[in-house]
């Protein structure tokens, strides 16, 4: 066809990657089952707001000039060697736990796969907001520009606090007015891609189980063991499913951990936005929690509370039981049972190596990082003590008594509920690469992401089309970064 040509010259003309560029086409090997071709969306305008130029380095995309940066990422001309067509990814899931055989890619399609140049894993370039496809239902397939600026500031804050999650790569403002319930409409529209180890989902899964499908199952285990899994791909079929499921587990288990050391909400935790590689992705009605209240919650139509903040865990528990239903024949239900088992301590030991992590300090053994654990969700929670600022005054510990007593919250910790944690980080070291001679730690405050922050860097760009302060607070999250980094 013309277009097909067209793309044939643009795929020739348009080459300025870098010796880190490596692109795959593994997914089109799974076969017609997993996903639709599909063609993305004219848009009237292509605008570029954002691009994730670190991440474009590791992925050797840096060189990309801004037009052919939109060329690929708002037109969506094919990358060098990538996929001919968008695939529009197909799934099931549960969603507030009621099952819904009617999802799929609806305003989104796996774009490219790549190679990350620091450790070779495979990468997954997928879109939101790029028009409809077979699964779009009753949707526009679009993506609110809001929408598109609050999943950067979602994936970014969430990286530097040492969190997993897919990183926004790209936003576009793309010129069409929608209307919406949740917002005043009509508002913005943009497109979004975003960079992912995996859009494989639990949903993935239970479609296949669906349909009764166990030889897709089998070969989409196979698959992801052989290429996100590599050391048990080549166990037997029944061995090499139940690592995958303990894999899965680990993965999941971190991920919980993460965003309960973090304050953060992530609102719709359905078991089509759990992904097997175990990162956090899909960002609609999240929040981070001012303080440390489990009943805190994300999203205005979660009345009942199910994925408020301290019932996250649970929450990912449930979906990891509804992954091993569909491996059951692969794995039997008693070995299947055992792994599930184990997932409740393994987000509490995983939650302990996150506070040291955000903490900046040394194990002292498991006991004692146990304690220190309760000491402080305990203060947190009665106090009501600010969350982030108290991560950030006390990052190396009692190393960091005297900053934290000139702090704003300071009167927390001189009152009796913070005893039992000045005791217990009596017993801690800073860890080796904590930095607290970074210039982010002479800051009084630190860096956060409430809503209200949220609410006025988008009316900056709602009401007087102002990015700057999107960008600075852009710019702010890299410092907290690169003072977080080891």
């Amino acid at each position: 066809s013309i277009r097909a040509a067209a793309r044939d010259l643009r795929d020739l003309v348009l080459m300025p990657v870098t010796e880190f560029y490596h692109a795959e086409t593994l997914h089109e090997g799974l076969g017609e089952p997993f996903f639709d071709r599909v063609e993305p969306a004219a848009f009237p305008q292509h605008l570029l707001r954002y691009r994730n130029q670190r991440w474009a380095a590791r992925v050797g995309l840096d060189g990309l000039s801004d037009t052919e940066w939109v060329e690929h990422f708002g037109r969506f001309a094919p990358l060098p060697g990538g996929f001919a067509h968008p695939l529009a990814l197909r799934y099931h899931g549960h969603q507030f736990r009621v099952y819904n055989a009617d999802l799929g890619d609806g305003r989104g399609f796996l774009f490219a796969q790549l190679r990350d140049s620091q450790d070779g894993r495979l990468l997954d370039l997928g879109t939101k907001g790029s028009g409809q496809t077979p699964w779009s239902r009753r949707g526009d397939g679009r993506l609110t520009l809001k929408g598109g600026v609050r999943e950067i500031l979602a994936t970014e804050m969430l990286e530097a606090l040492g969190v997993d999650t897919s990183k926004t790569f790209s936003l576009i403002e793309t010129g069409e007015a929608l209307m919406r319930g949740d917002e005043p409409s009509p508002t913005r529209s943009s497109v979004l891609v975003r960079l992912s180890h995996s859009h494989i989902r639990i949903g993935t899964f239970q479609r296949l189980a669906f349909h009764d499908d166990t030889a897709a199952i089998d070969r989409l285990v196979e698959y992801v063991c052989r290429h996100y899994f590599p050391a048990i791909a080549d166990l037997p079929a029944p061995e090499r499913a139940l690592a995958f499921l303990e894999e899965v587990v680990v993965r999941v288990a971190r991920l919980g951990a993460g965003y309960m050391a973090s304050g953060f909400v992530h609102g719709v935790l359905n078991s089509d936005n759990i992904n097997v590689t175990g990162e956090s992705f899909d960002y609609g009605p999240w929040r981070f929690a001012p303080v440390y209240d489990p009943t805190f919650t994300a999203a205005y139509f979660d009345e009942i509370g199910l994925y408020a903040f301290g019932r996250q865990p649970g929450a990912l528990g449930w979906n990891l039981s509804r992954l091993a239903e569909c491996l059951i024949h692969l794995i039997g239900l008693k070995p299947a049972e055992q792994v599930l088992v184990t997932f409740p301590g393994r987000i509490q030991q995983e939650f302990r190596a996150m506070l040291l992590n955000r903490l900046g300090l040394a194990s002292a053994g498991d006991d004692a990082d146990a304690a220190l654990a309760k000491a402080l969700v305990d203060f947190l929670q009665t106090t009501k003590a600010p969350f982030e600022q108290t991560f950030f005054d006390w990052r190396g510990g009692l190393a960091s008594a005297e900053r934290a007593q000139r702090g704003p919250s300071a009167d927390h910790y001189l009152a009796d509920a913070f005893a039992p944690v000045r005791a217990a980080l009596a017993q801690y070291r800073p860890a080796p690469n904590v930095r607290l001679d970074h210039p982010y730690f002479r800051r009084p405050t630190p860096c956060t992401m409430l809503i209200d922050e949220v609410e006025a860097l988008w009316a900056s760009i709602a009401e007087r089309d102002d990015w700057a302060p999107l960008y600075a607070k852009i710019a702010a999250i890299g410092e907290m970064r690169s003072a977080y980094e080891s």
